[in-house]
């Protein structure tokens, strides 16, 4: 494997200003996530606090028993009961089949970040995966995309979500779910392991009851070699560890609000727009209704003292819902707010690795962080990566392209820019021209018919739009003609943008690693987990 760094801009503004740590953004965190001083300073701080880490690493102990493991894995926990240890962690929605490939970057961007760290600091440094089954959002688990008849297209999971279910709730069916996963594998088509590949697929499912216990089952086989350690955010038996945890969060919820309010205006003054949504009477907390298997988003009203759902569906007294915290707490659940300081709380965290969205959400709890006499952990960016296929890079090689451009813009200009070069110039002055007069001609018959009956104007203009969507029709047919005639040249093209900028957006974000596995078997994620990374900010682009 060849790795090529390329300086390429990020998703938004913040995360640009992020990664060369501007003084304007460096403003909003603790740490920085370049600077070896730092993460010193970050041990020190962390040696003066205290954690759960036996009841923790025995949670996880017990929660990774069903999936698979290895002696790199038990080291780990035995790792995480250390009292010098620290984790690197970073989370992900349970994505059917992981979800779009940046999951498997944001776990390998742990696992290298924590090796290395371990290295420099001496200590024992834990990579840890948290998975957000907390999160109720369906819609955005569970699907993958799919090359179809040369598109790229949305595959959806056949079954149907109603209700606002965690993640951790929704069951799968066992039958449903391999003819899904047999379907897409199809789509990739055969190879010599595809075989071994659907026998994996069929063994996950078997094993699994969840959607979380299907994504911790690849994952963790995925992984096992390097010692990850997962843990899902939604586990009801986790609530117990974090039970004191919620009651310092339903006792200063309305200072939480707050803070975040006057974080969030701080930034505003700096040109940035609002990442949390968030009402001046919120609570940050959801309540879990076991009839209905749903979360409900808790707001506090000054006005009555009461914990309120949505549309007043429930209510409680804060001395209610300290007994809930304390004897019941597997029916609270975090927001986006809470759900990074309960994960703080509960790990000696040296760094959390974060996408560009979360980059820009963290800034804005800076305050609520302090509020509670705690920092924020240093921030690191995960790794963005393409993968560069050998027949993709020929592809653009004989195209005479420049790969920069292509995984920063995409396609869409340049096959345009094409397909215009072979059009005849002559040909489509001579259709707007046509155009033109037919239009000038019809004007000057509608004017001189005006007089006689207005009543033929309707049938006139009607004509008109006949003539005219002929012309067009003609004009379609001649561009298809052409565009049949360099039919290799274009099949090249669309190669090349569904593999590196599938629909315009960039690969990690669309593409699935299981078309990936499929045409060069499981082993690729150990290989790219081996790799020499640098956090510093490029896209990575590894050629397989």
């Amino acid at each position: 494997m060849e790795m090529l760094n390329l300086s390429l801009p990020a998703n938004n503004r913040f995360a640009t200003d992020y990664l060369a740590q501007t003084p304007d953004i460096q403003q909003f965190f603790h740490y920085r996530y370049q600077e070896a001083s730092d993460y010193i300073e970050r041990v020190e701080e962390l040696k003066k606090r205290s954690f759960l880490r036996q009841e923790v690493a025995e949670h996880i102990e017990f929660f990774m028993d069903r999936f698979p493991s290895s002696p790199q894995v038990k080291h780990s926990i035995e790792k995480l009961k250390n009292e010098d240890s620290v984790v690197v962690i970073g989370g992900q929605q349970a994505g059917v089949l992981t979800g779009p490939l940046y999951t498997i970057h944001k776990v390998i961007s742990i696992i290298v970040l924590a090796n290395q760290k371990e290295k420099e600091l001496g200590i024992p440094v834990v990579p840890v995966f948290w998975i957000a089954g907390e999160d109720h959002d369906y819609m955005e688990v569970n699907h993958v995309f799919a090359e179809v008849d040369k598109r790229i297209k949305k595959v959806t999971y056949p079954e149907v979500v109603f209700e606002k279910k965690m993640v951790s709730d929704i069951r799968i069916d066992k039958v449903k779910c391999f003819t899904w996963v047999e379907k897409i594998i199809e789509t990739f088509g055969e190879t010599d392991h595809t075989k071994e590949l659907l026998s994996f697929a069929h063994k996950a499912i078997e094993q699994s009851e969840t959607f979380v216990d299907f994504f911790a089952f690849i994952i963790m086989e995925m992984f096992k070699e390097f010692g990850l350690l997962i843990i899902d955010s939604g586990n009801k038996k986790l609530r117990s560890l974090e039970s004191s945890f919620f009651i310092r969060q339903i006792t200063d919820n309305k200072k939480m609000t707050e803070v975040v309010f006057n974080q969030q205006q701080k930034l505003k003054q700096f040109g940035f727009s609002q990442a949390i949504e968030i009402n001046e009477n919120a609570a940050n907390i959801f309540y879990y209704d076991e009839v209905t298997q749903s979360r409900i988003l808790l707001e506090f009203q000054p006005e009555t003292n009461l914990f309120v759902g949505k549309n007043g569906s429930i209510q409680f007294s804060f001395d209610t819902l300290i007994e809930i915290a304390s004897g019941q707490p597997e029916r609270l659940s975090n927001n986006v707010v809470t759900r990074p300081l309960m994960q703080e709380w509960l790990f000696p965290t040296l760094a959390f690795i974060a996408g560009p969205g979360e980059i820009a959400y963290w800034s804005e709890l800076k305050q609520v962080f302090e509020h509670f006499q705690i920092k924020m952990p240093p921030i690191v960016p995960r790794l963005n990566i393409t993968l560069l296929e050998r027949s993709v890079e020929t592809d653009i090689h004989e195209l005479g392209w420049d790969l920069n451009e292509v995984i920063r813009d995409g396609i869409t200009k340049l096959r345009a820019l094409f397909i215009d070069s072979v059009k005849d110039p002559d040909l489509a002055q001579h259709f707007l021209y046509l155009k033109m007069e037919l239009t000038k001609q019809y004007h000057s018959i509608l004017a001189k018919s005006e007089p006689i009956d207005k009543g033929l104007l309707p049938l006139i203009k009607k004509n008109e739009a006949i003539l005219l969507k002929q012309i067009q029709f003609i004009e379609t047919k001649i561009e298809e003609s052409i565009e049949k005639k360099h039919e290799v040249i274009l099949q090249k093209m669309d190669r090349v943008g569904n593999s590196l900028r599938p629909s315009g957006s960039p690969q990690e974000r669309v593409l699935n690693p299981f078309y990936f596995f499929n045409k060069y078997g499981f082993g690729l994620v150990g290989q790219l987990t081996k790799l020499d990374y640098q956090f510093d900010g490029n896209h990575k682009v590894i050629k397989i």
